[in-house]
């Protein structure tokens, strides 16, 4: 069988079964014990004088117990911290709660020093005591939907009473009620309605408000109906409510209220409408968050029209902290609704109203029970880097995650207990946490503090002789006094040359010997390597043991590793000797190695920039040859151009004159620079920058242009449009004069002259006719 699958199959075998957590030690910088002992659980430190040799690294007293002992240290000269645990508080678990304050979980200080990394096992024991005493605040929603449960609720004070003197003789009772906040869109604000919010024909309505204290815990009956029967309905606009507002008062007031430390704290929350809660406070301008402190003045919560609703995180933290366990009692329709918020609180049940609220009593009862009976141990904030992780021991286990333990259905009486498991992950200084029960006052105060120094009990002697009188010994290591340095304080030195000496053994990195010796008067002894042989080089630069390895072996096995690097065999190639020397994948058809473009290596062309493999035969992205070489064909070819005078130096292209082309090269179509068209082909031969060239011998150059024709053609071109311009002018006049003309005949027709003649105006020549004259 496999042995993972076998590991598996006996992981329930505990500590000495086959499935033990391996004891390694993983080490990285070791320069002292401490450091050995902060590295992992397992390193321990072997403190034997001579354990180590001449220029052996120190980092070897560090190891697993069983490793060190294996190397020839002797047990008692190991350094391995354990853990350790004192119970500094354990008080007897109480039969009953007769006693003046009754124990329900025991211990109650517990003191750990922990090796980081190491997990230690306390057993945490609780019994439910019984007839312990029990604090209930009835808080009810007073919103007009609620009047008939109102009305119920006045009469239930005696059913109550019976009911909690079944679990206890110590029982108290308490009442509150909440509508919502005074302020629109919540509830009306016009004054009357503030004054009265119910509906028109109710005549008993008490003025709107936000939450109100009635009656503090009290074991008195009367007292408790006596209050409740004056309380009246009030109202408000909106469906949600304002229960949270109310929660968080009632949780945080707790003199007001009146909890008793030693009680078993039930907050009932009857209410027919769901409720509002952080943010929903901005729909009336209310900006300030809930600051989860108490407000209360002549019973009533000054702050309900400041301050925002809390969060449910703000409300499930405070009802905790105070170990207060919520009752929802709610209406069919608002169960879904309240189920949800109970999950987000601990320790809180969900219970169905009938319409009217008469069950409340057995409602308040069975809930109770389920909650009293279902013991959840568990812990505030850690430090950090601590964890924590329970196993109960009961009938009735629950696993819900490793942060808390969980014991269902546990009767009055019965002794359970939990495994309680704590892990230091790194050294820290003193800290405590408590775990406690949800919901009951008992708590346990841990105090943590981990163990990370080395505790050597080495007697005080400066002038000791394994260190050739130079220092003294810590922990089986010399410290060395001024003047004096090496492994055994055996190198004198200056008070001013120490760190001229030193700087002697650095190398690139500016580390001594390379972290891989000691420098011992200003000469590196080399350590020895995990395989047993040693770094060399002047600076312990050098080993033989990590070269670049191919198919899981160092230099493929075809070399030998010097220094780092792979020495390969003859025949052998590459850097892990990894190719065999042949250049045969690497030749072109025309028997060249990549065109003379690139190199051979392990048997691949490795091209120059721009070239393409297999064979560096093309090349993406470099410049056009066309273009490039226009300059030195112009010159080669017709004797012209810009290299005309140094072209043999200049221009290393073999080429030749043709009147058509013979090679299949890349055919070129260039303007030269006398506006003249060249074509020509180039074929690239072998090598990076070598071309043959085919040049056709004739170019084809644009014609002079004829200036005559140019001149006349423009002074005719000029005339033409003169002409026209001139046209165009006498047509635009023409064609004005026209207009006004029509204009005048139409204004002519239009006037009504008179038709008689002009009294003013005298004919220049006057008719007189002769009186005797008869015509004849």
């Amino acid at each position: 069988m496999d042995w993972c699958v076998l590991s598996l199959l006996l992981l329930l075998m505990g500590k000495h079964g086959l499935c033990q957590q391996e004891e390694v030690c993983s080490k990285s910088v070791i320069n002292s014990c401490s450091d050995c002992i902060k590295s992992g659980p397992f390193c321990s430190w072997c403190k034997q004088l001579n354990f180590t040799k001449q220029g052996e690294q120190e980092a070897v007293r560090c190891d697993t117990v069983a490793q060190l002992q294996k190397g020839g240290c002797t047990a008692n000269e190991i350094i391995s911290p354990q853990n350790h645990m004192v119970i500094d508080k354990e008080e007897h678990l109480s039969a009953s709660s007769n006693d003046q304050d009754p124990v329900q979980m025991s211990p109650q200080q517990i003191s750990l020093k922990l090796r980081p990394g190491r997990s230690t096992t306390f057993t945490v024991s609780f019994k439910r005591a019984e007839g312990y005493p029990v604090d209930l605040y009835y808080l009810m929603d007073l919103s007009y939907s609620m009047k008939d449960d109102l009305a119920n609720v006045k009469g239930l004070g005696e059913a109550l009473f019976a009911a909690l003197n079944k679990i206890t003789k110590k029982a108290q009772i308490g009442f509150g009620a909440f509508v919502d906040k005074t302020v629109l869109p919540y509830t009306n604000t016009n004054e009357e309605k503030l004054k009265k919010p119910c509906d028109e024909n109710e005549q008993f309505c008490q003025a709107a408000f936000g939450y109100r204290h009635v009656l503090s815990m009290t074991p008195s009956q009367d007292v408790f109906n006596d209050k409740v029967n004056k309380v009246l309905i009030s109202g408000n606009l909106d469906s949600p409510e304002g229960s949270l507002d109310a929660m968080m008062q009632a949780a945080i007031c707790g003199d007001i209220i009146g909890w008793r430390n030693s009680s078993t704290r039930l907050l009932v929350l009857a209410t027919d409408a769901g409720f509002h809660m952080a943010g929903d406070g901005k729909l009336a301008g209310i900006l300030e968050p809930n600051d989860e402190m108490c407000h209360m003045n002549n019973g009533l919560y000054t702050k309900s029209s400041d301050m925002d609703y809390p969060s449910v995180g703000q409300l499930a933290m405070q009802l905790e902290k105070n170990n207060i366990q919520p009752i929802f009692a709610v209406t069919k329709n608002m169960k879904d609704v309240y189920t949800e918020l109970s999950k987000m609180i601990p320790k809180s049940e969900v219970g169905v109203l009938s319409s009217d609220s008469k069950n409340v009593v057995g409602l308040i009862e069975d809930a109770y029970n389920k909650l009293s009976s279902k013991v959840t141990l568990t812990h505030d904030v850690l430090p950090d880097n601590v964890k924590v992780t329970y196993k109960p021991n009961c009938a009735n286990p629950i696993q819900e995650g490793n942060n808390k333990g969980i014991c269902d259905k546990v009767p009055v009486g019965q002794e359970i207990s939990f495994n309680v498991t704590v892990t230091a992950d790194s050294c820290m200084e003193e800290k405590s946490f408590t775990i406690s029960p949800l919901g009951i006052k008992d708590k346990l105060t841990v105090t943590i503090s981990t163990n990370c120094e080395c505790q050597c009990n080495d007697p005080i002697n400066p002038s000791h002789p394994h260190c050739n009188y130079n220092g003294s010994v810590t922990c089986g290591i010399c410290s060395c006094t001024e003047g004096y340095v090496g492994q055994f304080c055996n190198c004198s030195i200056g008070k001013k040359d120490e760190q001229t000496l030193r700087a002697s053994c650095k190398k690139d990195t500016g580390t001594e010997c390379e972290g891989r010796g000691d420098c011992v008067c200003g000469i590196c002894y080399c350590h020895k390597t995990e395989k047993g042989k040693s770094y060399y080089g002047p600076f312990c630069e050098c080993d033989d043991e990590h070269c670049e390895k191919f198919d899981n072996k160092q230099c493929a096995g075809n070399g030998e590793c010097k220094c780092g690097r792979c020495k390969c065999y003859d025949g052998f190639d590459g850097s892990a000797c990894q190719c065999q020397t042949s250049d045969q994948s690497c030749r072109t058809i025309n028997n060249t190695v990549c065109y003379g473009r690139g190199t051979c290596k392990c048997n691949f062309c490795e091209c120059k920039e721009g070239y393409q493999r297999p064979f560096c035969e093309k090349c993406l992205g470099c410049s056009d040859p066309c273009s490039t070489k226009l300059t030195c064909i112009e010159c080669l070819g017709f004797g012209s151009g810009p290299l005309k005078e140094k072209c043999s130096a200049a221009c290393n292209i073999s080429h030749q004159i043709v009147d058509k082309f013979s090679i299949s090269g890349n055919e070129c179509y260039q303007k030269d620079s006398e506006g003249c068209w060249i074509k020509f082909k180039l074929e690239q031969l072998v090598g990076e920058d070598n071309y043959f060239a085919e040049i056709l011998e004739e170019k084809v150059c644009p014609e002079p242009p004829n200036v005559t024709a140019i001149i006349g053609g423009s002074i005719a071109a000029v005339a033409v449009i003169g002409i026209l311009l001139l046209m165009l002018i006498k047509l635009l006049i023409h064609m004005k004069d026209l207009k006004e003309f029509k204009k005048f005949q139409n204004e002519q027709k239009k006037s009504k002259w008179a038709e008689a003649d002009n009294p003013l105006f005298k004919n220049a020549t006057t008719k007189t006719v002769n009186p005797m004259f008869t015509g004849e």
